[in-house]
């Protein structure tokens, strides 16, 4: 009986041990391990900070390294250290090399914590590979304040597929679309800007450029038809997206709409008026710019938004004002034009959401990654005016803009003295009238198609430029591009649109 007993007591003895051993080991707390599994609300909270291990959090960004990049990166280490614990590391990476380099970090799986995408940056893809984060349960745990800053449209175009991976920069809330002009030449003709609506109010300028400054191209690049196609289409795949003012949800091959082809008819009859620059067929929005600023140019198109005027003028040297000819318009890509997703290598993902948190409700942080170090980088004029400190200008300062439209909520960054006072007021505006497509939040994964998607894009670099410099019949060229682009597969890419477009539309009920 004695020997049941201990033998009894043994076991109970072990299994208290054991229970014991089992509960250290799987602490989930970020104060802990850094693990997400089971963290409590209370981590999240900055007055929690002291229950927080130590972290770094590393965010990677296309950029180039600034001279006192460690200085602000030591600064905002010591602000976040007193709010979560955390250290932070920028890591830019310069734009020429950000696709080799950040693919060999994903496929390597290096951590890291946050990095930078975009419709146009490889978001779908990404998201599609794993490579980022589900975010829902994150932000509902440590960034609760994020919802209601950026509002329920910019986080339904950010989805896909119904999950969010990145979280968007709060900025303009879509494009608008015009031309910046020259404006001492809008001056010397005493053109009337304030009723232009339409690039067909546009004409009578260009008319007048061409008739009396010879050296002058009324229109420099011929790549403003992308932002007519942009403002005039939610563009889904090659030649194919739903036409603007469309009320069903139903995709339409571009290249058979009449509206496309009218376009296309006006830029041929552009081009037989001599109204391009002598290098349509190669030349940027860059090089329209830079012949403004030598006097070569009188108008280059642009996509806009409020005040973009004032800063292309302040980067080219150039006194330029803008022209709307179209309402701006939000689309998909528009939401997801950047944003911050958390790597699946991240080591603890709860602590980079809480530092997003920050940069979407921390003013003091946000402007720190954004202009630097205050007396060193730059001066305050008022609470939200910033000016370069004495002796310092545009091209002596150490800490450039990394690209503060990347980051968090711009609302709350500093303006410039030299910007408009009322430029995140005249953004709200914007942001409230830009009109949001039918298929705002839906986005198309190549993946089933993307053989096709390759050929079809090799077949529009073939025409494309021609079309787009006016420079033949739009129609003839067109029937070449269609044939050519069938035997490439348009119809099964065509045919997976609509499948997935269809399934996203029976979602949303």
């Amino acid at each position: 009986m004695k020997k049941k007993v201990h033998l009894l007591f043994i076991v109970m003895l072990c299994g208290m041990l054991v229970l014991t051993a089992c509960g250290k080991g799987n602490s989930n707390k970020p104060s802990d391990s850094g693990n997400t599994s089971g963290n409590t609300a209370e981590s999240g909270n900055q007055e929690g900070n002291s229950k927080l291990s130590p972290y770094k959090i590393t965010m990677v960004y296309p950029a180039s390294a600034a001279k006192d990049l460690q200085l602000v990166q030591d600064e905002m280490s010591k602000y976040l250290t007193e709010k979560i614990n955390a250290t932070i590391e920028l890591k830019p990476i310069e734009w020429a090399s950000w696709e080799d380099k950040t693919n060999l970090m994903k496929v390597s799986n290096e951590p890291f914590d946050l990095m930078f995408t975009a419709s146009w940056f490889s978001y779908a893809k990404d998201a599609a590979k794993g490579q980022y984060l589900e975010l829902d349960d994150l932000m509902n745990e440590y960034g609760k304040d994020i919802p209601g800053v950026l509002g329920d449209d910019f986080i339904k175009g950010s989805r896909i597929d119904g999950k969010l991976y990145a979280l968007p920069t709060k900025k303009e809330f879509g494009q608008g679309f015009g031309f910046l002009l020259d404006k001492k030449l809008v001056d010397k003709y005493g053109f009337d800007t304030n009723g232009i609506k339409s690039i067909e109010d546009m004409e009578q300028m260009f008319k007048t450029i061409k008739e009396n400054e010879p050296d002058v191209a009324p229109v420099a690049s011929s790549k403003f038809t992308n932002i007519w196609n942009a403002a005039n289409y939610d563009y889904l795949a090659t030649d194919i997206g739903i036409p603007r003012d469309s009320k069903e949800l139903k995709a339409v091959d571009m290249l058979e709409d009449p509206n496309f082809i009218d376009f296309y008819k006006r830029m041929h009859q552009w081009n037989q008026n001599g109204w391009f620059d002598k290098d349509i067929l190669t030349s940027t929005e860059e090089q329209g710019v830079n012949m403004i600023k030598a006097g070569k140019a009188f108008a280059v198109g642009q996509s806009l938004k409020p005040g973009k005027d004032k800063e292309m003028s302040l980067s080219a040297g150039v006194e330029m004002i803008q022209v709307e000819t179209f309402e701006p318009f939000t689309t998909t890509g528009d939401a997801q034009g950047a944003m911050l997703g958390i790597s699946r290598t991240s080591k603890d993902p709860a602590r980079a959401m809480m530092f997003l948190n920050m940069l979407y409700t921390d003013p003091v942080l946000l402007n720190m990654l954004d202009w630097g170090i205050e007396g060193k980088h730059y001066v305050k004029v008022s609470d939200n005016v910033i000016d370069f400190p004495e002796g310092v200008n545009s091209d002596t300062q150490t800490y450039p803009n990394p690209g503060g439209w990347m980051f968090g909520n711009q609302f709350n960054s500093y303006l410039w003295a030299n910007e408009d006072p009322n430029k995140w007021e005249e953004f709200q505006k914007f942001n409230d009238r830009s009109e949001r497509s039918i298929a705002l939040g839906f986005s198309f994964n190549q993946e089933p198609v993307k053989s096709e998607m390759a050929s079809l894009t090799n077949v529009m670099k073939e025409f494309e430029a021609t079309l787009r410099s006016g420079a033949v019949e739009p129609e003839p060229l067109l029937e070449k591009w269609k044939a050519k682009r069938k035997s490439a597969g348009f119809d099964k890419v065509k045919a997976e649109v609509d499948k997935q477009l269809a399934a996203w539309a029976e979602s949303q009920k």
